[in-house]
């Protein structure tokens, strides 16, 4: 199966964009640096090198424009008319045979000007040489410069072209514009056409695909198609007869019978006459759209004899196929209405029918089919005798499938929560009692509404007054369990254990209730609550003098209390320091550091020499500690010398800097390079 995809061609440069491509890349993957000291044969080959280089990438680009751009000639006739309907055929090969000859004539004068640079005598003349050749070149790419930037165009318009592939089953829509023929295509196919109710929405092909019996069938819309002559249809128009003409498709024709399109049935019929030629040997279906607002049976007369002369010509196509012609509408003339989605699915079952017939028929007349029967043989059994030989069906199979259908049949008694959502609105609307599970003592009680509060007071207060009594009992029932589960532990303890374990284990029992003591008294003190802030305590509600009040009233006496918080609330004044006086008596041993120390307030704790080991640090002792800090500082000293953040910083310098280190070398010194 052939496929043709537009969206991979590469894109085509602008006249100057192509020449900086193509010399910028001449400058950077040539040699740069050439002397008038160097062996003449050296000078040759170095301008020999960039002309060839150049001549190289020309080809090469013009020969990926023109291998990548479809020839009309070589691809299937429905791509080929409708490329020339969008493009015109003669601009476009015109423009590819510019490029052609573009690329032969830099190929000429790469081979004239190489051929002169043999005889070069000089590094002027070389390099004269050099730049004559690569200039000719540059003028011939900017005289195909409007050819470049038309085939830019066409790539543009070609990639946005729908993938239809000539050759797979196609239902084709066809008929006048605002007819219905996008709302078909949105309804059977997952396509999303524009749809508006105005003429030529619709302006180009547009591809969805359906599946019927497991096929996938793909399903072409095309823009409406005005009653005129050949040569004054445009070209939304042209590419629908282009699709009619050349693709092997069940044609859908479509008819507006109300009238609501802007157009009469006459002017359709007229429509269908004229194209009729392009329906032969393709399967035919005349189909009667907006039935809701007009039936098949309320037109006039003259409608219908209309209708009934286009149905004449769809049974030709039916007998031309190798059908019978039928008298019932079933075949060729249908009705539906995609607003109300009224017969949809009927016509499209109905088209991939006849196509699928249509295309099994010429398989079967084909010259493959006789060499694929060869290789088949379709055994048909007879029978022996009149003697009756009914299947034999194991009882346990008979009773396994009896048991199965009684399960089914209880299963689908039983309504499931979900039946219930069904039937009673679905998800949003229905909501799930939790009532209904309640164990009540009459069920009917399950519905009631329960209050709240009641005369004032909240019912559940009164649901059960016995309740702290019973919370009591039970907090009781549950210490004695434990208890008697601590003494059946001992029992079971006690029995492997030996005297001094016994002892032992008394101890730690001891402990463990001291400790607990201790916690439960730490946390009810005074000491373990959280003290109110000043800056709540806006009112000065919470004061020393209201707290000797309130212990005056207890009966205790206040006063050591009230200066131990006064002296809480005090800042720690630091410590005279000793008088120079009193220092003579001091024993003379005592060195001026002590005396220095002794005078810092004693708040400030000392700070802990480096090599002094920490609980918890995992050295063994302070020499473990100092040679572990020296490894460390080792370690870090490389990478600090490389100005990296740690040891995670990948960062690689700029050792060279490319304005110190690129480009060609000028006259001045180049000691720094």
């Amino acid at each position: 199966m052939v496929q043709y995809n537009f969206k991979k061609i590469t894109v085509v440069p602008g006249g100057k964009d192509f020449i900086d491509i193509i010399l910028s890349r001449t400058q950077r993957q040539t040699p740069t640096v050439v002397h008038k000291g160097y062996a003449i044969n050296r000078i040759r080959q170095f301008y020999m090198r960039k002309v060839k280089y150049t001549q190289t990438n020309f080809h090469e680009k013009l020969s990926t424009i023109i291998e990548e751009f479809p020839r009309l000639d070589d691809i299937h006739p429905f791509y080929g008319d409708l490329l020339h309907v969008l493009y015109n055929k003669d601009h476009y090969k015109l423009a590819l045979g510019q490029i052609n000859t573009a690329r032969n004539l830099i190929g000429k004068i790469a081979k004239d000007y190489v051929k002169l640079l043999k005889y070069g005598d000089s590094l002027y003349r070389c390099k004269a040489l050099k730049v004559a050749a690569l200039g000719r070149m540059c003028t011939v790419v900017k005289r195909i410069g409007p050819s470049l930037a038309y085939l830019e165009q066409i790539r543009q318009h070609m990639a946005r072209l729908p993938s239809i592939d000539p050759n797979t089953r196609t239902i084709l829509i066809c008929g006048y514009p605002n007819v219905g023929k996008s709302s078909f295509i949105n309804k059977i196919t997952r396509a999303d056409v524009d749809v508006q109710p105005y003429a030529f929405t619709t302006k180009s092909l547009f591809v969805g695909h359906t599946d019927y019996k497991y096929l996938r069938y793909q399903v072409i819309d095309t823009p409406g198609i005005l009653d005129r002559p050949f040569e004054d249809r445009n070209i939304i128009e042209m590419c629908s007869i282009t699709a009619l003409a050349h693709l092997r498709a069940a044609v859908l024709f479509f008819l507006d019978i109300s009238g609501s399109c802007g157009y009469s049935i006459a002017q359709q019929a007229a429509l269908f006459h004229s194209i009729k030629s392009l329906f032969m040997n393709k399967p035919l279906i005349i189909v009667c759209n907006k039935t809701d607002l007009q039936p098949l049976d309320g037109i006039s007369e003259e409608d219908k004899r209309l209708v009934e002369e286009m149905k004449s010509e769809a049974l030709k196509t039916v007998i031309g196929q190798g059908g019978e012609a039928t008298n019932d509408q079933g075949g060729v003339l249908l009705t539906m209405s995609t607003l109300t989605e009224e017969g949809v699915i009927s016509v499209k079952n109905a088209a991939c029918e006849r196509l699928l017939d249509q295309r099994v028929e010429l398989k079967m007349k084909s010259k493959k089919i006789n060499e694929c029967l060869n290789r088949f043989h379709v055994a048909m059994p007879k029978p022996r005798d009149q003697k009756e030989r009914p299947a034999c069906i194991p009882q346990a199979v008979l009773e396994a499938k009896a048991k199965e259908a009684e399960e089914a049949i209880q299963k689908a008694k039983k309504k499931l929560e979900k039946d219930l959502e069904d039937d009673n609105g679905g998800a949003g609307v229905y909501s799930a009692s939790l009532k209904k599970h309640y164990i009540l003592a009459h069920d009917e009680w399950k519905e009631d509404i329960m209050p709240e509060i009641l005369d004032g007071h909240n019912v559940y207060d009164f649901v059960d007054p016995d309740i702290l009594q019973r919370l009591e009992e039970l907090e009781r029932e549950e210490g004695l369990r434990q208890e008697q589960d601590g003494e059946d532990d001992d029992v079971e303890m006690g029995t492997d254990l030996t005297p001094e374990e016994k002892e032992a284990l008394a101890e730690i029992r001891k402990k463990k209730s001291l400790l607990i003591q201790q916690h439960r008294i730490k946390k009810s003190t005074a000491e373990s609550r959280p003290t109110v802030p000043r800056k709540f305590d806006k009112d000065k509600q919470f004061t020393s003098k209201r707290m000797g009040r309130q212990l005056k009233s207890v009966g205790l006496d206040p006063s050591l209390a009230i200066e131990r918080a006064r002296s809480k609330s005090r800042g720690r004044k630091r410590e005279r320091s000793i008088d120079r006086d009193d220092a003579m008596d001091i024993d003379g041993e005592q060195s001026n550091k002590k005396r220095l120390r002794t005078s810092i307030s004693r708040s400030r704790s000392v700070s802990r020499p480096p090599h002094e080991v920490v609980p918890g640090e995992g050295y063994r002792d302070s020499a473990q500690k100092m040679k572990a800090m020296v490894l460390a500082k080792q370690s870090s000293k490389k990478r600090n010398k490389d100005a990296r953040r740690g040891e995670a910083d990948r960062v690689i310098p700029t050792l060279r800097p490319k304005h110190l280190f690129s480009g060609k070398r000028g006259k001045g010194k180049t000691d720094r390079r």
